[in-house]
């Protein structure tokens, strides 16, 4: 009775020290060839789960939406051929992989491993929609216009829920062309700070893009954003001293099960 009050004691002094430790998902855990991108399914990194829906169409054709992760470095190339490339031409802090995000259709979302809390994330466009914006092409106008006077603007909107319930949202401006002062006008070109405190003890993230350029079926500019180091706070982590603690504790209740007859 007296091994087992003292086993017990022990156990309970083991799970006492839980503490909550903040996590960057960076995409560094994933792996990727040269040149390349993952985008036909979904995927973890860092125990956050990212949303992915894709269809063969067969003959050559598919779609996806939703996140992907890549590594292309490509920032000359306009166009949907070069839809996996950010404008930065790497991740954050010149990493290696990054996400990119294409919101159409099916939500973009990123599930946060259980106990975390957002924090924030860093953004940049893609080359497709930056070029886009500052060019125009087939579908989407040139920023500004001609004149460079429009007030344009391209938004990434966060929405942060708690099972079905929304906790706050926060947006971030992509490009803004609405300043009196055009020379205020810009496009975010490098890698960017997206604070999602607002979100609050948010559980899930759902992102969404909207834009001032719109026609007939929707969205003229690109929906495609770009993203790294996703930050969270509140992650229960035991310290190693009580999973040497936990064990001991477990090994020595195993042995004592297995004494008995």
């Amino acid at each position: 009775m007296i091994v087992r009050r003292n086993l017990l004691s022990a156990l309970v002094a083991a799970l006492a020290p839980l503490g909550a430790q903040a996590l960057t998902i960076d995409f560094e855990d994933l792996t990727l060839a040269p040149e390349s991108a993952h985008y036909d399914s979904p995927f973890s990194s860092r125990g956050a789960q990212f949303s992915n829906s894709f269809v063969d169409w067969g003959g050559g054709w598919w779609s996806w939406d939703g996140f992907a992760y890549s590594n292309r470095s490509d920032v000359t190339t306009p166009g949907y051929a070069n839809q996996f490339s950010a404008i930065t031409g790497s991740g954050y802090g010149g990493g290696g992989i990054y996400g990119v995000a294409y919101v159409t259709g099916t939500a973009a979302t990123v599930v946060l491993p259980a106990g975390a809390a957002p924090l924030g994330v860093y953004v940049t466009n893609t080359t497709y929609a930056y070029l886009s914006m500052l060019h125009g092409d087939a579908f989407a106008k040139k920023f500004g216009g001609a004149s460079g006077a429009d007030p344009d603007w391209f938004k990434l909107t966060a929405t942060g829920y708690s099972g079905s319930s929304p906790t706050g949202s926060a947006e971030f401006y992509l490009a803004d062309y609405r300043f009196d002062d055009s020379a205020q006008d810009y496009l975010v070109r490098e890698w960017a700070w997206f604070d999602l405190t607002p979100l609050g003890s948010a559980e899930r993230i759902v992102f969404s893009l909207s834009s001032s350029d719109v026609g007939a079926w929707g969205m003229n500019t690109p929906a495609y954003f770009a993203l790294d180091n996703l930050r969270t706070t509140g992650v229960p982590v035991p310290e190693p001293a009580t999973v040497g603690l936990v064990g001991l504790g477990l090994a020595l209740a195993a042995r004592r099960r297995g004494g008995r007859r």
